[in-house]
């Protein structure tokens, strides 16, 4: 069942099976027109065990603009990543043999072209990058692609956004 209220907008879900089945089954569609200045809040909020509540509320002037990438940031990230994940990899020298300077200047390279064209701060890391480091390294048939890249994004999720606070806090 599909329950529809306004101001906010709540939609009700009511599905046939347990939560532990992991299905739910919707049998109604809706779509709404929106201006493109709009945007959509949505939240998911359990009310008992054989249903949930969804409320979608319309803002139309609520939007974040994640900042530019700052080139200065970028660079010094892209410097800090490539010394660490040398060390990183370097702990796997059975992995990487002579081949270890090439793939982390691969992995750094991809990385730093993604500091400088895309990110903008906390919630702008993407995976792109990262799976674009093990396809680059995979097709120079270089060793430890999936082993690199994944390094790459866990460096990459522990400290680009904190450094980028930090970067920004001293700007002040």
């Amino acid at each position: 069942m599909l329950l529809l209220n306004s101001s906010p907008l709540t939609i009700t879900f009511y599905h046939r099976k347990p939560f532990s089945s992991n299905a739910l089954i919707l049998h109604h569609s809706f779509s709404l027109t929106m201006s493109p200045s709009s945007s959509f809040c949505l939240s998911v909020q359990p009310i008992f065990t054989n249903s949930f509540t969804c409320t979608l509320t319309h803002s139309p002037n609520q939007m974040y603009v994640y900042p530019d990438p700052i080139p200065e940031f970028a660079e010094s990230e892209s410097q800090k990543f490539k010394v660490e994940l040398f060390q990183k990899l370097s702990e796997d020298v059975d992995e990487f043999g002579d081949d270890l300077d090439e793939v982390v200047a691969v992995c750094t390279q991809i990385f730093s072209e993604f500091l400088h064209k895309d990110y903008g701060g906390p919630g702008t890391l993407l995976v792109e990058p990262f799976t674009d480091m093990m396809v680059a390294l995979k097709k120079k048939k270089l060793p430890g692609a999936a082993l690199a890249a994944r390094a790459s994004l866990l460096w990459a999720q522990k400290y680009v956004d904190k450094d980028w606070d930090v970067w920004n806090s001293t700007l002040k």
